[in-house]
């Protein structure tokens, strides 16, 4: 059986003496900035009550969450028998394991934390983190692929890799996958709502497209990707991404179905 050779790729990007940044920092970093900017842009052009200030008090926040909340979800969701006997490897965020869905809720926390604080319309804030979220899911999904991790379901399509922790059978690259439907075709879809229609006029239609986006292109992903070895399917034929993606559905659906006053036309205070 044919397959493509995966492109081997050194984990560390950069190396300075002791120091060693790997590719999936560097993602964290990337996803953190490009998204701070861009909800910059999106405080001062479209979101009604926001402003440049915010952005910039909302990554501080927003990073917390997402490093806090992505460990504990990881921790509780996918492998909490190991981490209860060794709780010293819960703070090694650095040898690996996180997850999207608690880095989610850690940033809902930290944003309806910091709407109280600010008195700050939450689903404004909600709709500026969600068009930016897909930019940090579409470079983490590429670190997953560049680390050979979170690989795909043994296949005999024409462009299956052989991964090198995958056994000898070619997968489907499922990261690529995800990235390109969680990350380019969500912020794309996102984009185009906020810039070229009028809908993003009411708070909570940027968030509601998120979620009910991101949890579509999660349960199709995860149709290709294969199973977390220590989990298996949780339920016949579903995994845990897929069963934590359901409640985002419901979120979604509820968000874009409900019927809120629009924004203010002046575009808010304090720009």
């Amino acid at each position: 059986m044919l397959a493509l050779a995966f492109p081997t790729i050194d984990p560390v990007a950069v190396e300075i003496g002791p120091l060693a940044i790997r590719w999936y920092a560097l993602a964290y970093v990337l996803g953190l900035l490009l998204g701070w900017q861009y909800v910059r842009y999106l405080a001062e052009k479209r979101i009604a009550g926001l402003n440049k200030r915010h952005a910039d008090d909302l990554v501080v926040w927003c990073t917390l969450g997402v490093v806090v909340g992505g460990r504990l979800g990881y921790v509780l969701f996918y492998h909490p028998s190991f981490f209860f006997a060794n709780p010293a490897q819960i703070p090694l965020i650095w040898q690996g394991g996180m997850s999207f869905h608690g880095g989610l809720l850690g940033v809902l926390v930290t944003a309806v934390l910091y709407a109280r604080a600010k008195r700050i319309n939450l689903l404004s804030i909600g709709d500026a983190i969600c068009a930016a979220a897909p930019i940090g899911l579409l470079f983490g999904r590429l670190a997953n692929f560049i680390n050979g991790e979170l690989y795909g379901r043994a296949s005999d399509v024409s462009w299956a890799m052989v991964f090198p922790t995958g056994g000898p059978e070619p997968r489907h690259p499922s990261q690529l996958y995800e990235a390109v439907l969680e990350g380019f075709v969500l912020f794309a879809l996102l984009a185009a709502v906020a810039h070229l229609t009028r809908l993003a006029d009411r708070p909570g239609t940027l968030a509601g497209i998120f979620f009910l986006g991101y949890g579509v292109a999660r349960i199709v992903g995860e149709l290709f990707r294969e199973p977390d070895a220590f989990l298996g399917f949780i339920l016949p034929g579903l995994t845990m991404g897929q069963v934590l993606s359901l409640p985002m559905l419901a979120l979604g659906l509820f968000l874009l179905l409900r019927t809120p006053p629009a924004r203010p036309s002046d575009g808010g205070a304090d720009r």
